[in-house]
């Protein structure tokens, strides 16, 4: 019913910003919010940002607070991750995911029931 598509992956210096788009297709009436998640090799998949869908409300992990901003554009059904001072470990494919319900956070990919094919970030010199 709900479809996802990542794009604005890439490669990218340290220090250097990226601009991420997540677009939706499809009824989104009956969605909560939508969440970014990143998975590098080896590691969990772990929630980046999440936007609340009715009052705009943003969230942020403690690991790109203040360099990553999360935001949304209603008319394009379209939600974007601004990545600014880029480090090598925020290398990860990401992932956009949308919850019809957040539990006791909106970082659990398990509330999450639709979610996009990914894009690679990678942080390189």
């Amino acid at each position: 019913q709900l479809q996802l598509v990542e794009s604005g992956g890439g490669l990218v210096q340290p220090g250097g910003s990226l601009n991420l788009s997540c677009a939706a297709s499809g009824f989104t009436l009956d969605y909560y919010g939508i969440g970014w998640f990143r998975q590098a090799p080896g590691k969990e998949r772990g929630g980046v940002s999440a936007i609340r869908f009715s009052d705009g409300r943003t969230y942020y992990a403690n690991s790109v607070k203040g360099r990553f901003t999360i935001s949304r554009d209603n008319a394009k059904k379209t939600v974007y991750l601004r990545m600014n001072s880029l480090k090598p470990e925020d290398t990860a494919v990401y992932y956009c995911a949308a919850a019809r319900q957040w539990g006791w956070t909106m970082f659990r990919p398990s509330s999450y029931d639709s979610w996009g094919q990914g894009t690679q970030v990678t942080i390189s010199s």
